[in-house]
């Protein structure tokens, strides 16, 4: 795959099982995060890239680079794809993640045959994405019951290839009533 994935997370043990996952699912390149701007060069080589955050004990401790991402002003970050892998099926920590926007949240077992699919499902299809004040991420359609009921917000169709990276299909502001 011509994308690059960016591993979330300690350097050993989960991170370095993620990583070693993603090396084998055929990544162009495979890094461990350190920032936005590592991210937006390699963008520049790999215009599709993908976050793959690694289990931890608090999913809330992932929030600030969840946020960092899903609401950076470069397109190219803001709506790669996010995926959390959870090594226990936890309602909570799933909830959790979506409240975040991610993407997907993958559970045991992590085979290469059961994520490559996964990860296959967030590129070359059109996703429909949902955005408030707190939240960008897929329309999941409950993203109007935290407060949103009568205020606006935007809509947006996008396309993800490895050729081109993200593309913005329909953005448009919608009210919800």
């Amino acid at each position: 795959m011509r994308a690059c994935a960016f591993v979330v997370g300690p350097h050993d043990g989960p991170g370095a099982a993620l990583a070693h996952l993603a090396r084998g699912l055929g990544f162009a390149a495979v890094s461990p995060f350190a920032s936005l701007a590592a991210a937006e060069a390699q963008a520049q080589q790999t215009p599709l890239l993908f976050f793959l955050f690694a289990a931890v004990d608090d999913v809330l401790g992932l929030k600030a680079t969840a946020d960092a991402v899903r609401f950076s002003p470069s397109r190219r970050i803001r709506f790669s794809p996010m995926v959390y892998f959870s090594e226990s099926p936890s309602l909570d920590a799933i909830r959790t993640c979506v409240e975040m926007g991610f993407d997907d949240v993958i559970t045991l077992p992590f085979t290469s045959h059961r994520v490559s699919g996964r990860l296959d499902r967030l590129v070359d299809h059109t996703q429909v994405y949902f955005e408030t004040a707190d939240y960008l991420g897929p329309d999941r359609g409950m993203r109007l019951t935290h407060g949103q009921r009568n205020g606006q917000y935007r809509r947006l169709e996008i396309m993800r290839t490895v050729l081109s990276g993200v593309s913005v299909m329909r953005d448009e502001m919608q009210v919800a009533v």
